[in-house]
């Protein structure tokens, strides 16, 4: 496996090697020790995975606050998505900043998002599959999120916001700046 730090070092993409031959291929897609040693010493508790059937469907920006902060290790495993993730921790010096990662099944990479990130991701193809393991199991009233077009963010979605598919909780989220309950 490869890992390598992004712009934001705690954020890791993760590259897992793939063994291929006439038949297709194996896959190693996670190992505890290598984690651990590379990347966190966590426990993933809660394994999700959405479809998102059209381009341009964007989920998020979410996170989970204290005690229920969530780490997320996301991979693509049908279609590609543009994985964001942003530093919602105040006392941070990269608090606002962002790191967006092109995900895909082809390539097999992943991304981990540390507790006090805000996540999203913004599907590149229709049918997409999203899955990942978090360290904390969901809880509602922990729950945020921050508008995914917070044009303080500058995220350079590849969609166009009339063009975006999302719920209506993800157009209703504070911008960052506006936000009272992140990561402190």
């Amino acid at each position: 496996m490869k890992f390598v730090s992004c712009s934001l070092p705690d954020v890791i993409e993760i590259t897992p090697k793939r063994h291929a031959d006439s038949r297709g291929h194996f896959v190693e897609v996670f190992r505890a020790d290598l984690f651990k040693k590379n990347v966190a010493d966590v426990d993933f508790v809660q394994h999700n995975q959405s479809l998102s059937r059209q381009t341009g469907t964007i989920r998020g920006l979410h996170y989970q606050l204290p005690p229920a902060a969530q780490g997320k290790l996301v991979r693509c495993v049908r279609g590609s998505v543009l994985d964001v993730a942003v530093d919602i921790r105040r006392s941070s010096p990269t608090f606002g900043q962002h790191v967006a990662v092109t995900l895909s099944a082809d390539a097999g990479n992943q991304l981990w998002v540390p507790p006090g990130y805000a996540h999203a991701f913004c599907t590149l193809e229709p049918d997409t599959e999203v899955w990942y393991g978090v360290t904390h199991v969901y809880s509602p009233e922990h729950e945020g999120g921050i508008v995914w077009n917070d044009p303080d963010l500058k995220i350079a979605w590849p969609v166009e916001p009339g063009a975006a598919a999302l719920a209506p909780r993800d157009e209703t989220w504070p911008r960052l700046r506006d936000a009272s309950h992140i990561f402190q």
